[in-house]
């Protein structure tokens, strides 16, 4: 297990649909770009964050890497911009 030092966040993915209910395949443009996360872990200098809450960051910020085969994204408190629910 990931845990982050400082005012540092761990994130997981969200898993994106990749079809709609009718069938739809979705683009993968769109995945590319995905800014949204779930709180995997808290840094001990990060207020109003908790585990499992669903976050939105800025794109292109943070560190990603893979433990256990699943990726995480390293990102500072400051880069995440919203909580939404």
């Amino acid at each position: 297990m990931l845990k982050p030092l400082n005012d540092y966040v761990v994130l997981s993915f969200e898993k994106e649909e990749e079809k709609t209910k009718s069938g739809i395949i979705l683009s993968t443009e769109e995945k590319n770009n995905q800014s949204f996360g779930v709180v995997v872990a808290v840094g001990p200098k990060v207020d109003n964050l908790k585990t499992n809450d669903k976050v939105i960051y800025q794109t292109y910020s943070g560190t990603k890497t893979k433990v256990d085969g699943k990726e995480y994204l390293l990102i500072k408190q400051e880069h995440i911009l919203a909580i939404y629910e």
